[in-house]
């Protein structure tokens, strides 16, 4: 899937099935230094391509991370080969490690804390939107989000979400 062999993915769209169907993996992790993270890259346009899963890095086990459509989220763990080939139809793809500077702050430091961030709304067809997973490294917070069927990523502070508008759900 998405031109990485062996990946398959596992989608979800509720936070609190998201959260429960990796609590153990990440609790894990906690206390683990990030070693690394691995974006793919459009070599012609030399960009990230924000379809494509991030990867963090830790001692035990890589993360892999990706957002789709409008809130869903999919976590794996060590599936992706990242010497493999990508094989995206028309675009020149590749790992490239370390690139964004919201995952290079947080290189060395130990993660701390996984969130889920849920956007509530009003309607009723989906009261509960998936929007991003959040990874402390200590003080430093690494946000992963939704960018309308891409990913997103920044390394802003933790802020105080407004209550009925948003609900952030502890993982590890």
């Amino acid at each position: 899937m998405l031109g990485i062999e062996g990946y398959e993915p596992v989608w979800h769209h509720d936070a609190n099935a998201l959260a429960a169907a990796h609590r153990g993996r990440f609790a894990r992790l906690i206390g683990q230094p990030l070693v690394g993270s691995w974006l793919v890259w459009d070599l012609d346009e030399q960009t990230w391509f924000t379809g494509g899963p991030v990867v963090f890095g830790f001692p035990d086990a890589n993360a892999e991370v990706t957002h789709r459509k409008f809130d869903e989220c999919a976590i794996s763990w060590d599936t992706i080969d990242m010497q493999a080939s990508l094989d995206w139809p028309g675009l020149r793809l590749d790992w490239w490690a370390d690139p964004h500077p919201a995952i290079q702050a947080a290189i060395g430091r130990p993660l701390t804390r996984v969130s889920v961030i849920e956007r509530i709304s009003p309607n009723a067809w989906r009261p509960h939107v998936l929007h991003a997973m959040e990874f402390y490294f200590g003080d430093m917070r690494v946000a992963l989000f939704n960018a309308m069927d891409e990913n997103g990523l920044n390394g802003e502070p933790e802020v105080n979400l407004p209550v009925g508008f948003w609900r952030r759900i502890p993982v590890a």
